[in-house]
């Protein structure tokens, strides 16, 4: 096998002996809070099932169209604007026939949620719109057939209910994640075939057909099709799926690789250990599908608005007959009731709480937020503590160099040129660190000749006619060399808070060391600190040893550490500070992460990261700007403020109006005709709609929030 000569391959001093530069800047970051995985998180379980964001959009265009001529044709609208409906030959049987089919079709989504709102005996949003249209539906037929002489033509009002219930309920639907996008997401990461290494060649199998021990060819550019071991060749293997680590990590001979990483660079064999649900892949699909299903299943706002005004109309309408009949009053008895339960279900209460979420949604992606779960959205304000992952979410998740120390009789700035002109035929993101470095110090660069990878060990060339070599322990061990004392104490310094160290030979002597690390965000420092102004508690989780953990939230001020946590157990992180009665929002961005993800009230995935970490989250981060949680908790506050002060509109203008249309004050010559109570409906709409517009003036640029 062909190595690459670009890699990186030499290992750094690390805190722990023998530990590589690429395992010490590994990705193990702690997954973040969960998605709420509600069928559709406005709304109980049930209510949407085998509901879809297309057949609501679809049924509410085909009802829109099909009200206009309701509308158009229909007396009572026609009295109100003051003006006659065209009179031809079946014009009269224009709203009654068009709002029928009105009425089963788009009203059936409706119809069927009231009916499981009914058997699971847990009235809601569903049952209040399905016990108006009803009521409406069939008073209206009364009224068409001329039966009692009631006027109750209610064929206008039906329409618009539906339509703009269809409207409310489409916007909510697309405004939400779904709760299989990452499973589906975990299960693409894996190849329907593999090359199986057979006698004479390969064969191409189904991946299903694969066994432990079988050899499998996995060319440059493929994925793993399986877990195992690495029996000939060297690559640099994207584990990013996994680690949420952007960079590749060398893989040779007797390494093991994980089913869905990528070979990058060269061709491999590899032994398979383990296939189907026995990979660490399926396991994390599992610990996902486990974290998704514990997750609490809050009921929304406007269903427990709902089921109050289902008791409170339907209260009413029973009293309001019972009391007209007492005064001798059928007729009145019946406009009044129906009148009463047709106006119970507010056009504003549809649509209180998904235009608030549409505004919402829509102002934090122009703030690179974006919210796939409105369960998240509404929680978020309840947050004790945002578990943050370290690497490329505090940190920049790239090694830069912090500290630079030669012997005597050579400056730090000629260490580094020398450094740089070794590393300079490397792409490895270590020597871009190095690089960089030099650059920033203003010195003419070297040049070199005869760059070498070293397997394992580092890299060398000549550089001025001197053979000049950068590496880590295994290098200096090869070597014989020993580091000189006039450095030892500063290494060691390096050592103790977890930095890599890579030292620079010159022909076969120490000639000095630089120290590697994880670069803090200067914005991870602005969010932390806004974070706890605002009461809430900020916690670290990380895979790295504890020393890296330790300086790294030293310098942030973080309130607790996790440390050297395990991929797999992330989201036991998550479930302990819920066991102490916290409410988790959790920021991550790999596979790894996904299942903390799932499991915390929030879950917030960061935009570099992997598809499958989005999935898990209710929240995506389009960058890396970790004060873009900020603008979460803002715009969390300022939403529920909004629903709360719409829904309170709804239901006040129901608690108001439906004593007036029951005839309360009837004897005052104050009376709620149902034609009245339509329009008052609609405008208690228009109310709900200019609220929710005021978000708008909210300002979210995570680098404006304070």
């Amino acid at each position: 096998m062909e190595e690459n000569n670009n890699g990186h391959d030499h290992q750094a001093q690390a805190a722990n002996p023998g530990e590589t530069l690429t395992s010490e800047m590994d990705h193990a970051a702690v997954g973040h809070g969960g998605m709420d995985h509600d069928d559709h998180a406005v709304h109980t379980a049930g209510q949407h099932a085998g509901h879809s964001t297309a057949m609501f959009k679809n049924r509410f265009w085909l009802t829109l169209v099909l009200s206009i001529p309701v509308v158009f044709f229909s007396p009572m609208f026609g009295h109100l604007l003051s003006y006659n409906p065209p009179d031809f030959p079946g014009a009269v049987w224009i709203p009654p026939v068009l709002g029928t089919f009105i009425f089963f079709y788009g009203g059936q989504p409706f119809l069927k949620g009231g009916w499981q709102e009914i058997k699971s005996r847990q009235p809601g949003m569903m049952l209040l719109i399905s016990m108006a249209i009803t009521v409406a539906f069939v008073a209206s037929w009364v009224t068409s057939l001329g039966i009692g002489g009631f006027d109750l033509d209610f064929w206008w009002e039906l329409a618009l209910l539906v339509a703009i219930m269809l409207l409310g309920h489409w916007i909510e639907m697309r405004a939400l994640g779904s709760a299989r996008g990452a499973l589906d997401a975990l299960a693409a990461l894996l190849p329907d075939e593999a090359e199986r290494v057979i006698e004479g060649g390969t064969e191409t199998i189904s991946v299903t057909e694969l066994q432990a021990g079988d050899l499998v060819l996995v060319r440059s550019g493929a994925r793993m099709p399986a877990d195992g071991v690495i029996s000939d060749g060297a690559a640099e293997v994207d584990e990013s799926m996994i680690t949420g680590e952007s960079k590749t990590v060398p893989r040779t001979v007797g390494d093991p690789v994980v089913a869905g990483t990528v070979a990058t660079d060269n061709s491999l064999r590899m032994k398979v250990t383990a296939v189907g649900d026995d990979t660490a892949l399926a396991g994390i699909q599992r610990l996902v599908a486990e974290a998704q299903a514990s997750t609490s299943r809050a009921q929304a706002l406007a269903d427990r608005a709902a089921a109050f005004l289902f008791y409170f109309a339907a209260g009413a309408g029973v009293i309001t007959f019972i009391v007209w009949s007492l005064l001798g009053s059928i007729p009145d008895a019946v406009t009044r009731t129906v009148t009463v339960l047709v106006i119970a279900c507010p056009h504003a209460l549809g649509l209180a709480i998904p235009l608030v979420i549409a505004i919402s949604t829509e102002r934090a992606a122009r703030a690179g937020v974006l919210i796939k779960n409105r369960m998240a959205l509404e929680r978020m304000r309840t947050i004790d503590v945002v578990l943050f992952d370290k690497t490329g979410t505090l940190t920049k998740g790239e090694p830069a160099v912090t500290g630079v120390v030669a012997v005597d009789g050579v400056t730090t700035e000629e260490l580094l040129a020398l450094a740089a002109a070794v590393e300079s035929d490397s792409e490895h993101p270590v020597a871009r660190a190095i690089i960089a470095a030099a650059k920033q110090t203003g010195n003419p660069a070297l040049t070199a000749s005869g760059f070498q990878s070293l397997t394992g060990r580092g890299v060398q060339a000549t550089v001025n006619g001197t053979n000049t070599a950068v590496g880590g322990p295994a290098l200096l061990a090869e070597l014989g060399a020993s580091e000189p004392a006039d450095i030892a104490d500063t290494t060691a310094e390096w050592m103790d808070r977890g930095a890599s160290i890579l030292h620079v030979i010159r022909d076969g002597a120490i000639v000095g060391a630089v120290a590697l690390e994880d670069e803090v965000r200067e914005e991870s420092r602005q969010a932390i600190q806004s974070l706890q102004k605002r009461g809430i508690k900020v916690a670290m989780v990380t895979g790295d040893a504890h020393q890296v953990a330790a300086s790294v939230a030293s310098e942030l001020h973080i309130d607790e550490v996790f440390a050297e946590v395990l991929p797999q157990d992330k989201d036991l992180k998550v479930a302990e500070l819920q066991a102490r009665g916290m409410k988790v929002a959790m920021v991550g961005d790999g596979v790894n992460d996904a299942p903390a993800l799932a499991r915390a009230e929030v879950g917030i995935a960061i935009g570099a990261g992997t598809d499958v970490a989005m999935e898990s989250a209710g929240v995506v981060l389009a960058g890396n700007d970790p004060r873009a949680v900020l603008s979460m908790v803002d715009l969390s506050h300022a939403s529920y403020r909004k629903m709360w002060q719409n829904l309170i509109w709804a239901t006040g203008y129901n608690i108001i109006s439906v004593p007036l249309a029951a005839g309360v004050l009837a004897f005052a010559g104050i009376v709620l005709s149902p034609a009245a109570g339509a329009v008052l409906m609609s405008l208690s709409t228009i109310v709900v709609a200019l609220n929710a517009q005021l978000l708008r003036r909210l300002n979210l640029n995570p680098a404006d929030v304070h």
